[in-house]
C-alpha cells in the first residue's frame, strides 16, 4: 500500500480545473483547452475531491474544487433529469443529451455526494437532482451506465435507507444478473460476450448490490465474475488490464495494450468491495496489485504516476505521456481509496 505521505496531491488536478470545472484533456501536462470539459469527469472529479475531504476535513482545495464540480453538476442536468456530457470551454454545451454512461456516473457522484458531502445544503442538492435523475434509469440501454448508477443508489441507500433506491438498486441489479446468466459459459463468467473499459465494475455493482440489500444472488454472481476476472488479468503476480487494442473477446485473445488507467481505479474498488462483502484479505492483497499498476508494477515496470498526475495509457513501446483528467482522476480516486482502507483498518486493529 502507498504511505499516506506519498499519496498523490491533488496539484496536478488542480491544474487541469478552472472555474468551469476540469478540463478534459492535457499536452503532456499542460491543460489542452480545447478539448472543453465533460460530464464524465467532472462526476469523478466530484468523487475524488469529496473523497479527500473525508480524509482531511476542511481542506480548502477540495472544497473549492468540490463546489465547482456540484455546481458543473447541476447546470448539467436537464428538465427530464438526464445530463449534457459535453461542454466548451466557451461554457457552451455541445449535445442535447449525454452519453448513458455520463449520465450514469453522474447519479454516482451525486448518491456519493448524498452520504459525504460537507454541508446539508450540498447534500440536499444531490439528493434533489438524484431524485430527478432516478426517473431516467430505463433509459440506460448498456450495462455499465446501469453499473455505475448501482453504484451511486447504494450510496443513497447506505445514506437514507429510503425504500424506492433499494427498489431501484434491486431493478438495475436483476436486468445485469440476467445478462450475467444469459452470457456465462464454462471458461467464461461474464456480462457480456466481449470484455471492454472499465471492467470491474460489473461485478463491483453487484458485489456492492448484494450487500446492501442481503440479496445473496447478486453478491454470488459479483464475486464469481470477479473471480474470474482476476483470473483474465492478473498474470504472475501483475495486474494485467485488458486492452483497448482489440479488447477481449470470447473465445479469442485479449489484447494486452494499450492499457488504460481507469482498469486500476475499478479493479481497486470492486477488491475493497468485495473485502467489505466478505472479510476476505486476499481482496485486499488483489487491490494492492491495482494501486501497484500506477506506480511500476506493471507490464512494462513503468510508473503511470507523476506529480499528483498519471499518464494517459501504457503501450506495447511507450507510455503516453499526456496527462488527462480521465486518467489523473483513476489515480487520485484509486489512491485515495486504498488509504482510506488503510486508515479504517488500522483504527480497527487498535480497539
Amino acid at each position: 500500500m502507498t504511505p499516506r505521505s506519498l499519496l498523490p496531491s491533488l496539484e496536478h488536478l488542480a491544474t487541469l480545473s478552472d472555474d468551469t470545472g476540469v478540463v478534459q484533456h492535457a499536452i503532456e501536462s499542460v491543460p489542452n483547452r480545447s478539448t472543453g470539459y465533460c460530464t464524465d469527469d467532472v462526476a469523478r472529479a466530484f468523487v475524488v475531491a469529496l473523497t479527500r475531504l473525508r480524509s482531511l476535513p476542511g481542506d480548502k482545495l477540495a472544497t473549492r474544487l468540490a463546489s465547482t464540480y456540484l455546481s458543473f453538476l447541476q447546470d448539467a442536468q436537464l428538465e427530464d433529469g438526464r445530463f449534457h456530457n459535453f461542454m466548451s470551454y466557451q461554457r457552451d454545451w455541445l449535445d442535447d443529451v449525454g452519453t448513458q454512461d455520463s449520465c450514469g456516473r453522474a447519479m454516482w457522484a451525486l448518491g456519493f455526494g448524498m452520504g459525504y458531502a460537507p454541508t446539508p445544503a450540498w447534500r440536499r442538492l444531490c439528493r434533489n437532482m438524484f431524485d430527478r435523475a432516478i426517473a431516467t434509469i430505463d433509459t440506460f440501454d448498456f450495462l455499465h451506465p446501469r453499473a455505475y448508477a448501482i453504484l451511486g443508489l447504494c450510496h443513497a441507500y447506505t445514506a437514507l435507507q429510503d425504500a424506492p433506491y433499494a427498489n431501484a438498486i434491486r431493478h438495475l441489479a436483476d436486468t445485469l444478473l440476467a445478462e450475467y446468466e444469459k452470457h456465462r459459459a464454462p471458461g467464461w463468467d461474464w456480462y457480456t460476450d466481449m470484455m471492454t473499459y472499465d471492467n470491474a465494475r460489473l461485478p463491483e455493482a453487484m458485489i456492492r448490490a448484494g450487500h446492501v440489500l442481503g440479496e445473496t444472488r447478486y453478491l454470488r454472481a459479483g464475486l464469481n465474475s470477479l473471480v474470474f476476472y482476476e483470473g483474465v488479468t492478473i498474470v504472475d503476480g501483475v495486474f494485467v488490464p485488458v486492452g483497448n487494442n482489440g479488447w477481449y473477446r470470447q473465445g479469442g485473445s485479449r489484447a494486452v495494450y494499450g492499457q488504460q488507467p481507469l482498469d486500476a481505479c475499478s479493479m481497486i474498488d470492486a477488491e475493497l468491495a468485495a473485502y467489505d462483502a466478505t472479510d476476505d484479505p486476499a481482496h485486499v492483497t488483489h487491490a494492492e496489485l491495482g494501486l501497484a499498476w500506477f506506480y511500476g508494477k506493471n507490464s512494462r515496470s513503468e510508473s503511470m504516476a507523476h506529480g499528483g498526475g498519471c499518464y494517459d495509457g501504457l503501450e506495447e513501446r511507450a507510455v503516453n505521456r499526456n496527462m488527462g483528467a480521465e486518467s489523473t482522476l483513476a489515480l487520485l480516486s484509486g489512491a485515495y481509496a486504498m488509504a482510506e482502507r488503510q486508515t479504517r483498518t488500522s483504527r480497527a486493529a487498535t480497539r
